[in-house]
């Protein structure tokens, strides 16, 4: 029975810690609250990412698994010391270091995208993400950690916040006209919440995951229109109306709001098709995707199908 530290309670922390618990692991969820699901394997402290205490907390820990999740309009700001401070406790600890990342860090990719594409970041936060794995890959190259990354796509799953479960499902279930700054029409890869807490505690414990980047398994591509189509008849609701916001528009929000203005640099993942080849992870953890019916039902909180 390992210690595992998992640094940040959102839907992903939350996931790997219960993954872990009933693994039988001994897991300790850290986050500035000291939030987490009741369960009696998960000890909840409450303390910051670059908290001195961090390398008590982590001292003798098989592994430490980054779902810090910053602010979006604060990560140039906040994402820096966080990472640097895992970094470094994973060094002193010895434990390997899993990241939570995301697809960022590629920039406007043509084709399907795999974990060999060059990193080619076109904005702030893409440049975040970038130098933070390739800060953990000098450390791991160096032989200093044991350092690896999981990415996803947008989020499906409780808790996902992205564009289709902010702008475009609560219209969908409410029968409501949606406008979401998106081409509706190019095909998309979604990402299950738990198939990344899956993906993250897999590269974790496995030494042929450590010193590269892993991308979650997902199923095939699946267009912003479609996938409002299919939530409306799981949720009995009528057939979506949607509409394509003007990138003007857009760039009109973000003059009022944050997280509009964060927006404008990730839209090209909406306005072209957007799609992961997460194929490896398949192949070498053995993970398969959640259907898209499940991930559908958990994010928009309806019960699950009944089986017959």
């Amino acid at each position: 029975m390992a210690l595992q530290v998992i640094v940040g309670a959102g839907p992903v922390g939350q996931g790997v810690a219960r993954l872990l618990a009933d693994l039988g692991e001994r897991v300790r969820l850290v986050s500035r609250r000291g939030g987490g699901p009741e369960h009696p394997g998960i000890e909840r402290v409450a303390a910051d990412a670059t908290d001195p205490r961090l390398a008590e907390l982590a001292h003798g820990a098989a592994a430490i698994y980054n779902c810090a999740n910053p602010a979006y309009h604060r990560w140039a700001t906040d994402w820096p010391p966080i990472a640097a401070a895992l970094l470094a406790v994973a060094e002193r600890s010895g434990a390997v270091l899993a990241t939570t990342g995301n697809l960022y860090g590629y920039g406007p990719v043509d084709g399907p995208i795999t974990e060999s594409a060059p990193l080619r970041p076109n904005g702030v936060k893409g440049r975040v993400r970038a130098r933070m794995w390739q800060d953990a890959l000098a450390a791991h190259e160096a032989g200093r950690v044991r350092a690896t990354e999981v990415r996803g796509s947008d989020y499906l799953g409780a808790g996902a916040q992205t564009i289709f479960t902010l702008l475009a499902m609560p219209k969908v279930l409410a029968g409501k006209r949606a406008s979401v700054p998106a081409d509706l029409d190019a095909p998309h890869s979604w990402t299950y919440v738990g198939d990344v807490a899956r993906t993250l505690v897999a590269a974790a414990a496995d030494e042929r995951a450590w010193g590269r980047p892993w991308h979650v398994p997902g199923q095939p591509p699946v267009s912003i229109r479609a996938l409002a189509t299919r939530l409306a008849e799981l949720a009995g609701a009528p057939a979506p109306r949607l509409t394509s916001m003007p990138p003007a528009l857009l760039w009109l929000g973000g003059l009022f709001d944050p997280t509009a203005r964060e927006l404008r640099e990730t839209a090209y993942q909406f306005r072209r098709p957007f799609v992961l080849d997460s194929s490896a992870a398949t192949a070498t953890f053995g993970i398969e995707p959640t259907g898209l019916d499940t991930a559908l039902r958990e994010t928009a909180g309806l019960a699950p199908a009944v089986s017959r």
